[in-house]
């Protein structure tokens, strides 16, 4: 196990598809902490907390899972290493206009959820530097080697990126008079995946009884971006569940309902490691 991450593996791979949940880590380091402008609960606002659980069961149904350790509003895996903000990072230049670099959620992220700030000033480049060294080029090697042994073993990779969302942000983009949706899938508008990937995916989340959206609020980030490669047979989709289904965000704890809402979901991930297993020669060995 990585101090950037853990990853279960399952006795046999039997499936092309792959569980990665970059935003669940929750080892905030004193030191962080101490040099933080936010208490313990509130720098944890930007966490996808316990999404890691949610899909804990992947590897009994033969799919890798590869979670982060390192919290999010310390390094964000699911940006690029070079989105640096020169806000938070001392000796950066104004990069291109990066909307996401603009709203403080860069690589090193400066806020947490509704703009509040992490630091009160900014942190060495040699920082920066030094936690994109220690976490994320290791997560994204491990994430590379699990999709290229898919790609290897079965000829495609289907990447299922877990995502939560808070509950506001769904309320924000909703329709007026609409149901509001409980599941965001985001393949980048197809850039990402394939069609009949992206179906089965929302046909595993719609029979389960969710109310299931494609790319709207959320499309995918630099994960479906980087790795989403249809015409070469990997595919990518970046899951977003509101967490209103399962916990408590103000006090960043499961609901009472918690380990319910997470059978069904076990329904759910079995669905999703069925993806592309049943036309496989290694499936049936």
């Amino acid at each position: 196990m990585s101090e950037a991450f853990e990853l279960r593996r399952p006795a046999r791979q039997t499936t092309p598809v792959i569980f990665s949940s970059p935003h669940s880590g929750r080892e905030y380091s004193a030191d962080f902490l101490r040099n933080a402008l936010l208490d313990r609960l509130s720098i944890r606002s930007s966490e996808d907390a316990f999404v890691d659980r949610l899909f804990d069961m992947a590897p009994d149904l033969g799919a890798p899972l590869l979670a982060a350790r390192v919290p999010r509003a310390f390094i964000d895996l699911n940006r690029a290493s070079d989105e640096l903000d020169p806000a938070v990072i001392d000796g950066i230049a104004r990069p291109p206009h990066n909307p996401r670099i603009s709203s403080g959620l860069g690589v090193i992220p400066r806020v947490v959820a509704g703009g509040r700030a992490i630091y009160r000033g900014k942190l060495s480049l040699t920082e920066a530097e030094s936690r994109i060294t220690r976490f994320w080029h290791p997560y994204h090697h491990m994430l590379k080697t699990l999709v290229d042994e898919s790609l290897n073993g079965f000829g495609q990779a289907v990447l299922i990126d877990c995502h939560s969302m808070p509950h506001e942000a769904i309320e924000a983009h909703a329709r007026p008079g609409q149901p509001k949706p409980e599941v965001v899938l985001g393949d980048r508008f197809g850039a990402a995946a394939g069609r009949d990937v992206m179906e089965q995916v929302e046909a595993a989340f719609a029979a389960a009884g969710f109310r299931v959206v494609r790319n709207a609020p959320f499309a995918g980030a630099y994960i479906a971006q980087a790795y989403g490669r249809p015409s070469r047979g990997c595919h990518v989709i970046q899951v977003e569940i509101d967490r209103a289904l399962y916990m408590d965000e103000a006090r960043v704890i499961p609901t009472p309902g918690f380990e319910a809402f997470r059978a069904v979901m076990a329904g759910v991930v079995a669905e999703l490691a069925g993806i592309g297993r049943q036309a496989l020669p290694l499936a049936a060995e």
